[in-house]
């Protein structure tokens, strides 16, 4: 579903280009979810970004194909269209907008982008309340501006309300759980496999910790180090960089 060839990546403009990506190439097909760790400044978020088309990064070098096409050809909002998801590290705060108008709009332009007909406003509270009882989210909350005034937990689960309404084929999750308690965690967690574990989905996890792949349980594990794709493996691989850290297992 997403192949990713010898990736190369700048950020800072043309000015001043600092690589990020130097090399990275991936493959991760329909029905599985990977698992992507690494030290910090690895390029895991510049990895997210790109794929989401975010500006402000440069590719240089390298190809990146989503569901038999050039993705690095389409602009985000194509992307999304086309049925990648992002979720951001940090969602940010809209004020003046609610959750509720947010997502109608989003999925309705999403839907008008495919040919299909518009959700009418009952058919998308339908939608949203069940997508929001999945993560154990009141509807109240989605009746708030977006974001404002959520804890990080709070916030994480919107986003992952967001992804259950859209129904993308392919969700890039940039640290889904930093800031979750324990709770938390095993609500959205429990989210990201009724909502996209599938044989026709995929998901690129990216995360720091075992904790929420105890949860997740993906199918495949791989260390980015250094811009780049150092090793693959099963399961055990993030049980080996828990027990051991990066440096041991890199080695």
């Amino acid at each position: 579903m997403l192949i990713i060839e010898n990736l190369h990546a700048t950020v800072g403009g043309p000015e001043n280009p600092k690589p990020i990506l130097k090399g990275l190439s991936l493959s991760v097909p329909a029905g599985e979810i990977h698992a992507i760790m690494g030290p910090n400044g690895a390029g895991k978020s510049t990895l997210s970004n790109v794929l989401g088309g975010k500006p402000g990064y440069e590719v240089t070098a390298g190809s990146v194909t989503f569901r038999g096409e050039d993705l690095l050809a389409l602009e985000p909002h194509e992307r999304a269209a086309k049925g990648l998801f992002l979720g951001f590290q940090y969602p940010v705060e809209i004020p003046g907008v609610s959750n509720v108008q947010f997502l109608r709009e989003a999925l309705n332009s999403q839907r008008k982008a495919r040919g299909e007909e518009p959700l009418s406003g009952g058919e998308f509270l339908k939608l949203a309340k069940d997508k929001a009882g999945l993560l154990k989210m009141d509807m109240d909350m989605l009746k708030r501006q977006v974001n404002v005034g959520f804890s990080g937990g709070e916030k994480k689960r919107a986003e992952m309300v967001q992804m259950g309404i859209l129904d993308p084929a392919f969700a890039v999750l940039d640290e889904t759980d930093s800031g979750l308690d324990i709770d938390a965690l095993r609500i959205v967690g429990a989210g990201i496999n009724s909502i996209m574990r599938s044989p026709d989905k995929a998901v690129l996890l990216i995360t720091h910790y075992q904790r929420l792949l105890d949860v997740v349980k993906p199918d495949k594990v791989s260390i980015l180090a250094g811009g780049r794709i150092v090793e693959t493996g099963g399961p055990e691989l993030a049980l080996r960089l828990e027990a051991e850290g990066y440096d041991a297992v890199m080695a």
